[in-house]
């Protein structure tokens, strides 16, 4: 079980000096930069954008953050979209995991937080979850940022939809990584198999023959008053070559003929050794 709200902001608050008192304030993505900046020491802080209400900035976090993933090859995936909406169970939740990454990767010592953002502050509030968002965010005293809050406020549904795709290419490009060296084992695996099976029919092959012509002499001895070989020791040859082991199933006759007929090549005969 993980820890509990409580512990964590404690924590949090205490690793980063921050001052947050919800863990829905790190939906913004930028706690978790920094979580990892305090293991790796080389996350990007310069851009990662701790007082930020606009979701186009919690991507820009997210990006950072992926990269980090990537670059550390953590396979976890980052849930952005559910991230982004500042929910409390799917920030805790994650939160949680990043806790035990730390507790099992933080390499020891001082970490100054402070000095690595280079003394911009925490953030110590964000928006609320957006099912319930009716809080407006506090007036910052530049007035840069408010010209741009106040345009983002007019920001159409197509602005954001083209956050939510960026935030899902994030994901995808991780994803199609993945892919590629899936594919490239699994042609690896193919490769082996191949060999494999060319080896098992190189020797089926061979004990084919040497079946056939126990048969062919056995019936020839048969045949005869005065046998030529012992017929003990023919049979017993037969019987290890018939001889099976518990959960060996003996494959259909139509199928061992297959085998015997067209596994062992002329031209591979000379490449073998015994």
């Amino acid at each position: 079980m993980g820890e509990s709200r409580t512990e964590l902001l404690a924590w949090l608050n205490d690793l980063l000096q921050l001052n947050y008192t919800k863990i829905e304030q790190a939906g913004s993505g930028a706690a978790y930069c920094q979580i990892m900046d305090s293991i790796f020491a080389d996350v990007g802080m310069t851009k990662v954008k701790f007082d930020t209400k606009q979701e186009y900035e919690y991507v820009s976090n997210y990006k950072v953050l992926q990269h980090t993933f990537d670059k550390h090859k953590i396979d976890k995936i980052i849930p952005v979209d559910r991230l982004m909406k500042c929910k409390f169970q799917d920030n805790l939740e994650f939160m949680q995991w990043v806790k035990r990454f730390w507790d099992a990767n933080f390499p020891g010592g001082a970490y100054d937080a402070l000095a690595r953002r280079k003394g911009r502050a925490g953030g110590a509030t964000s928006r609320a979850p957006t099912a319930t968002g009716t809080r407006r965010p506090p007036v910052s005293t530049a007035a840069g940022r408010s010209a741009s809050r106040t345009a983002s406020g007019r920001m159409s549904s197509t602005g954001r939809q083209s956050s939510s795709s960026a935030s899902a290419n994030v994901l995808d490009n991780h994803s199609a990584a993945m892919i590629i060296d899936l594919n490239k084992q699994i042609a690896e695996l193919k490769v082996t198999v191949d060999g494999l099976e060319k080896e098992r029919d190189f020797y089926f092959g061979k004990l084919r023959d040497i079946e056939i012509l126990i048969q062919e002499q056995l019936e020839t001895n048969a045949a005869m008053e005065e046998p030529q070989e012992d017929p003990s020791v023919l049979k017993d040859i037969q019987a290890i070559l018939y001889n099976t082991e518990e959960g060996f199933e003996v494959p259909p006759e139509g199928e061992e003929q297959d085998l015997a007929a067209g596994s062992m090549p002329v031209g591979d005969s000379e490449d073998e050794t015994f």
